[in-house]
């Protein structure tokens, strides 16, 4: 049985929302992460199973310079994450995915390294695309020093101070990471290899541990510096400080085509999410418990708020509709649920539906969420894909059967007129000097000729306006024979009659489309927060901000 099938129960389909109202752009561009984004799926295992972390290696000089290695032994395997750091002059820091060095860089190793594999590690990892790893290394990233914030923790823990809260808030992160590589890229370990460790089955396990890691290596290295400056005199983070530092990354539009690339795992994750949500709302009452669960979740949710920031016009837009929102949920729940009202649940998200933003009502899935997860946190066993074995397009289906699954489920797009220059403006490629997705003007820049086959929208409508002239009891094999360039679209259509959820409801060519909704939605799904856009293809988040580290959990292995 179809994974994506299975997740759903018969009894919550009438709470479920459609496709067309949750695959837009406007909507998925207000994503939160929930309790099901994946590195809160890596945090549950992890403590459910009782692995044990350590730093068996610290071999780190008094200016920052050396390498690291942070261990975790789950119940029948052990990770390793193998650190570098670097002297890093300020000249030389960027987030650009052009940069050549960084202030310090990763490996995820399958195992316990040896000597010879730190060594090897050590003479490929910082040089990153330009080096290379084996099929032992998992992951291969790096990260830059937030310079300020950076700066200003070694300063004042050298003299015994801890550093001004303000600034914590205002960055919060040491160090953000510029790309988290995993999944075959140079040389390290396939993702076919590992996938059926039961640890790293739900999606992007493998990057979640390598981010965890490097969030302790961030506070330890900054301690270091701090011990290093001050001596006797200096003084640890304060743990409620040391809390409020997650970890950051810098994101651009390399991200933003994954989820159209990949329909059936977007496909799952979106009907785990929304399975999710529909079993919260068929619940047909809410006990006090639950009800104060909600309540302090809405909390947490008005604290981070406050302390979100961003200065992209669009963000801060989108902000204020969200703490005013907040707010206005806050209200309600004051005499939430009303004494014996059957379903409260489903009572309270048709109100958010008719009265609140997007950002609230997409705020509310996550918050109606929380305090549910011996109902749905099955779910996220359920939100990987096997995309090893590929989709075999159905020749024996009728033209007239594909044209109804366009008329079903490409209906957003058969209406768009592609001769408007506005709906073509845009155009996906790939950059020759880097091999990463890029987005190009069609009418200001050269290279629409190597065009990527991500405009859907008018994909679809071409293969639509084909298919019209052609019997209706044709085999789709004597069309595709005659029109082999609508083969793409008919095996994407198919895919997508199975998997309704993994489609991206709007014109991603279109003038006005912005490339952070599709950013902010996967990254949702990591489980970030503060999403903050620098323009509408880059951004920066923060990853277990106000989670616990490896060594709250097993506070033994670390000098």
């Amino acid at each position: 049985m179809d994974r994506a099938q299975y997740c759903l129960t018969p009894e919550t389909a009438p709470f479920r929302r459609a496709p067309s109202q949750v695959m837009r752009l406007d909507r998925m561009g207000c994503a939160h992460p929930t309790r099901l984004s994946f590195l809160r799926t890596l945090l549950r295992r992890i403590e459910r199973e009782g692995w044990v972390f350590d730093r068996p290696v610290w071999e780190i000089d008094a200016l920052g310079v050396g390498r690291a290695v942070y261990r975790a032994k789950g119940p029948e395997r052990t990770y390793c994450l193998v650190a570098f750091a670097h002297d890093l002059p300020d000249e030389m820091r960027s987030d650009r995915v052009i940069a050549t060095a960084w202030d310090a860089t990763f490996a995820l190793f399958d195992g316990e390294p040896t000597k010879a594999d730190l060594d090897r590690l050590q003479a490929n990892v910082p040089l990153q695309e330009a080096g290379r790893v084996s099929p032992r290394e998992l992951s291969l990233s790096r990260a830059n020093r937030s310079v300020r914030l950076f700066a200003h923790v070694i300063d004042h823990l050298a003299q015994g101070q801890q550093p001004d809260i303000a600034e914590v808030e205002s960055v919060g992160y040491l160090m953000r990471t510029t790309a988290v590589y995993g999944s075959g890229k140079f040389g390290a370990a396939d993702r076919v290899a590992i996938a059926d460790r039961p640890e790293l089955n739900a999606p992007f396990q493998i990057e979640m541990l390598s981010v965890w890691l490097t969030r302790q290596f961030t506070v330890d290295i900054a301690e270091h510096l701090a011990a290093a400056q001050g001596g006797a005199k200096a003084v640890r983070l304060d743990p409620a400080i040391r809390r409020m530092l997650g970890v950051g990354n810098s994101t651009g539009l390399g991200m933003a085509p994954f989820l159209v690339r990949h329909p059936v795992l977007l496909n799952n994750w979106m009907m785990a999410r929304e399975e999710a949500l529909a079993r919260v709302r068929a619940q047909e009452f809410a006990t006090p418990q639950v009800a104060d669960q909600l309540r302090t979740a809405l909390t947490a949710a008005q604290v981070n708020a406050a302390k979100w920031t961003s200065t992209h016009s669009l963000q801060v837009a989108k902000l204020e509709a969200l703490r005013k929102d907040l707010d206005l949920l806050a209200s309600w729940l004051g005499d939430w649920p009303a004494p014996d009202a059957p379903y409260p649940w489903d009572v309270l998200w048709r109100r958010a539906e008719a009265e609140l933003s997007l950002e609230g009502q997409e705020a509310l899935v996550a918050l109606m969420l929380e305090p549910h997860g011996a109902l749905i946190d099955d779910l996220a066993e359920q939100m990987t894909a096997d995309e090893s074995a590929t989709f075999r397009l159905d020749g024996a289906m009728t033209t007239g059967a594909l044209t109804c699954i366009l008329a079903d489920h490409y209906d957003w797009a058969l209406d768009i007129d592609f001769d408007a220059p506005e709906n073509i403006a845009r155009f996906w490629y790939v950059s020759e000097e880097k091999l990463e997705p890029r987005l190009g003007n069609r009418f200001a820049e050269d290279g629409a000729a190597l065009e990527q086959p991500l405009c859907i929208a008018r994909l679809a409508n071409e293969l639509h306006a084909a298919l019209a002239d052609r019997p209706y009891d044709e085999p789709l094999a004597a069309f595709l024979l005659a029109h082999p360039d609508h083969r793409f679209m008919a095996r994407r259509a198919q895919i997508t009659a199975k998997h309704p959820f993994g489609e991206v409801r709007d014109n991603l060519i279109a003038e006005d489309m912005l490339p952070i909704d599709l950013m902010r939605c996967k990254l949702a799904f990591f489980g970030a927060s503060r999403f903050d856009p620098r323009s509408d293809k880059w951004v920066r988040i923060s990853l277990f901000q106000d989670m616990p580290y490896p060594s709250d959990l097993f506070p033994g292995g670390w000098t």
